[in-house]
């Protein structure tokens, strides 16, 4: 149903990489507004509440005051200048998350219509890997896959064999008890 076209391709991806990971018992967080794929989660079973619209990077209430078991952040992260800082915030003990590759032969994505809507990071999986496990996640699995376009040129060539983009399903690393 959802495979065929962008963003179906990554609907199909990211919908079979979540059943895998979360059940439909677990409510879910979902950060960003409502959009398509919220609404594809709840269509599949989930059960979904989605952020307001506020500035994630300023206003942690929605993470802090929301008892979900999972959150989700499905190409949220690089629109925030600060990302570490609602991460450590995040109350609930699973995360699924996805981002979009930085790619060496295209510029960061800048809309040019809404001067909201740009990426301020687009990482490599290892500085995302790093972040996670730097705000206190582990990550369990992860998959990458590419973003081809049905145009002619090199980097089009190169959009059909380079990874686009990579998900993770981390839980929250367990406290440590203090030393006697």
């Amino acid at each position: 149903m959802y495979e065929k076209t962008f963003p179906n391709k990554r609907f199909k991806k990211t919908l079979d990489f979540l059943k895998k990971h979360v059940s439909t018992d677990e409510p879910i967080l979902d950060l960003g507004v409502e959009n398509p794929f919220s609404r594809i989660m709840i269509e599949n079973g989930f059960s979904v509440v989605n952020t307001k619209g506020e500035d994630l990077d300023l206003d942690f209430s929605s993470v802090t005051q929301n008892k979900a078991e999972v959150v989700t952040a499905f190409e949220i992260f690089e629109h925030l200048l600060a990302p570490f800082n609602i991460l450590t915030e995040i109350k609930a003990n699973k995360l699924v998350a996805s981002i979009p590759l930085k790619l060496w032969f295209s510029p960061a994505y800048r809309s040019k219509i809404d001067p909201r809507d740009r990426h301020y990071h687009e990482f490599e999986d290892w500085q995302f890997d790093w972040l996670l496990e730097k705000t206190g996640w582990v990550i369990k699995d992860s998959a990458k896959w590419t973003n081809p376009v049905k145009k002619i040129g090199f980097r089009p060539l190169l959009r059909s064999f380079t990874p686009r983009y990579y998900i993770v399903y981390a839980e929250r690393m367990p406290v440590k008890a203090a030393s006697k």
